[in-house]
């Protein structure tokens, strides 16, 4: 049976349940090196939203007073993946990622 390598293991950020819409599910951005993904869990199932690594245009953070929002926008025309109640240090590892996976 073949070991994943560590590199294809993806990056996963949990939002904090103290911030809105996070209270019982909090959202759950995936960084790998083909692609980003934002899941939502429900009592029934889970939303997921991704982005290839080659289609990401931006990733816009925004900062308040303890959490931040972070959207990333695609090259395709796709809708952005936006998530809210990250720390800093988890949005500013995000954008991080995304641009090394980008470079290659």
């Amino acid at each position: 049976m073949a070991v994943p390598s560590p590199a294809r293991n993806p990056h996963v950020f949990t939002a904090s349940r103290w911030t809105r819409g996070n209270r019982i599910f909090p959202t759950i951005i995936e960084v790998g090196p083909d692609h980003v993904v934002r899941i939502r869990r429900k009592f029934f199932g889970r939303t997921e939203e991704s982005i290839a690594i080659s289609k990401v245009a931006s990733v816009q953070i925004t900062t308040g007073m303890i959490w931040s929002d972070i959207r990333i926008d695609s090259s395709g025309g796709t809708d952005p993946i936006v998530s809210h109640g990250h720390s800093k240090s988890d949005a500013i590892r995000i954008r991080e990622l995304v641009e090394q996976f980008q470079k290659g």
